[in-house]
């Protein structure tokens, strides 16, 4: 079934992560996503070796699978000359350089609006078009650290910076730029004008600073790391079972109730260090010491099975691993079989949103990544060259067919 954004065509002249997020998200609604790779190696991430398959990258193919690719020679005039075609016809562009990096090569905002005044133009930086870091390059680590997270993140017992495991403000960025696409998309139906949507990596890490932002502009304190504790209530944390790890979030009087009950520590509520959630995170030391010895004495399943029949949010610690296989990320469609030109088919992750509107709730493409090139003579051929032109071209390096 075509998706929502059927016939939406996008040029993503993006790498690695952020921008290849957004099209990611826009090809799993029904875009055509063209990805347009540079010349002579393409995205850095098909050089992100190991793990691959059969040489072919595993991180690139995750990151694009639901796309059609070309590889052109952004450093001819020929080369940017056919991406200024292509744009003409676009809805949206995506693009995740440095700062000034498009305006140098002749392919910035003003140029592409004056050819497609309805053009859709998406920027991902790193700190964003303006401000004092504005030339700065954007890396998740780096964003992680200027956005405050890595100062939440890892243990309260240790002054050594901790990263989140994920590349979150790379995702999270990706996700954001979506967002601010489709938006422009509705805002062009009533106006007919494209615009320019502008986010980063550091903002898309602020972003996730809610609940400490809260705390730091409501007190003056900015709170530090808790580990897997939450900043405003408690017990909400992982805690040592019999044989690994159990997450509990008994973040409300009803469910601390519940839990002490499953735990055979009722006498807990009667301790003032724990009558009110506010004592619970003052005390929380105490708190998890309170709690430690009972919950080490069974499994982790065990505890799976006696909390959740008391109506006390539980779950596991997963690996990566048992999280592919568990059957609820099997029924929401989670993993997914697309096929890949050479290897055939594949795994690879789904998409994360359902619509009911679609059949199966699924919106993921089965194409998988594409190889170098592989679609260039397809598209520019739908873009008005003529295959003669493009076997010049070809012949010239300007571009390249898989």
């Amino acid at each position: 079934m075509a998706g929502p954004l059927a016939g939406i065509r996008v040029l993503e002249l993006a790498h690695v992560m952020a921008g290849p997020v957004c099209g990611l998200m826009l090809a799993d609604m029904g875009a055509d996503v063209i990805k347009v790779e540079r010349l002579p190696s393409g995205d850095a991430s098909r050089a992100f070796l190991p793990p691959d398959v059969e040489g072919e990258s595993a991180a690139f193919m995750m990151m694009n699978r639901g796309k059609r690719g070309i590889a052109v020679d952004l450093r001819s005039p020929d080369g940017v000359a056919l991406v200024r075609t292509l744009a003409a016809d676009a809805d949206v562009l995506i693009e995740n350089f440095r700062v000034g990096t498009m305006e140098r090569i002749g392919l910035g905002w003003d140029v592409l609006a004056a050819d497609n005044p309805r053009l859709v133009y998406c920027q991902i930086t790193g700190f964003g078009r303006t401000g004092p870091l504005a030339e700065q390059g954007g890396f998740d680590l780096i964003a992680q650290g200027y956005s405050g997270l890595m100062s939440i993140t890892g243990e309260s017992d240790t002054d050594v910076p901790t990263k989140v495991g994920a590349p979150v403000t790379d995702i999270t960025a990706g996700i954001l730029a979506a967002y601010g696409v489709v938006c422009a998309l509705f805002e062009r139906e009533r106006t007919g004008v494209g615009q320019r949507v502008d986010t980063s990596l550091f903002e898309a890490g602020i972003t996730q600073t809610y609940w400490q932002s809260a705390i730091a502009l409501a007190s003056g304190v900015s709170p530090g790391a808790l580990g897997s504790a939450h900043p405003l209530t408690a017990p909400y944390q992982a805690f040592r079972t019999a044989d690994g790890w159990v997450n509990i979030g008994a973040s409300n009087e009803a469910t601390w109730t519940r839990l002490t009950e499953a735990l055979g520590l009722a006498s807990l509520r009667d301790d003032v260090r724990f009558a009110d959630n506010a004592g619970r995170m003052g005390n929380l030391p105490a708190l998890v010491d309170a709690l430690a010895p009972a919950l080490a004495d069974r499994t982790t399943e065990e505890w799976l099975g006696l909390l959740g029949a008391a109506g006390v949010p539980v779950g596991p610690v997963a690996s990566i691993g048992e999280m592919l296989e568990h059957p609820q990320t099997v029924a929401r469609d989670m993993v997914v079989e697309v096929e890949h030109t050479r290897l055939g088919p594949i795994r690879s992750l789904g998409n994360p949103v359902k619509l009911s509107g679609r059949k199966g709730a699924r919106g993921e493409s089965i194409r998988g990544a594409p190889l170098l090139g592989e679609h260039t003579r397809e598209v520019l051929v739908e873009a008005g060259v003529s295959p003669d032109e493009v076997d010049s071209l070809v012949a010239e390096g300007i571009a390249l067919e898989a």
